[in-house]
């Protein structure tokens, strides 16, 4: 399953997906991934997240993403959360030229039954069509 978070640049998305995150690491039975591409929120997240900066492992593009998602999922089989934050912004793509990221992180998540959350700076008609399935 894939969720979505949107709304405008500041209006607290980020804070939404740290509270999901550690709202979810009380109760989870499998390993929660933090995924963003800044070390500013990295202490505001409960120490059984695990927090990844994509800068530290190269992480650059569409394609690279998707491959460090799913080296992730494949390397261990207990994953129940992943949290992206700002895929926009991680691919440095705009989010109508998203589609294929999203297939394939949807693919990925029921495969492998883990719940990924993702962040989008935009309004709700902003939302291209493939998106916007996904908001709540």
């Amino acid at each position: 399953m894939i969720k979505l978070i949107y709304g405008p640049k500041g209006a607290g998305k980020t804070k939404q997906l740290i509270d999901a995150a550690n709202a979810n690491a009380e109760s989870a039975k499998g390993l929660s991934v933090f995924i963003t591409d800044t070390k500013r929120y990295m202490y505001d997240l409960k120490r059984e997240v695990r927090f990844i900066d994509v800068k530290d492992w190269t992480v650059v593009g569409e394609d690279a993403l998707c491959g460090f998602v799913k080296g992730i999922a494949a390397c261990n089989s207990d994953h129940e959360f992943i949290y992206i934050d700002g895929i926009a912004r991680i691919t440095g793509k705009e989010l109508k030229d998203l589609a294929g990221i999203f297939y394939m992180l949807e693919k990925i998540s029921v495969d492998n039954g883990i719940v990924i959350t993702i962040t989008c700076s935009c309004t709700k008609e902003e939302l291209p069509d493939f998106i916007a399935k996904y908001a709540k």
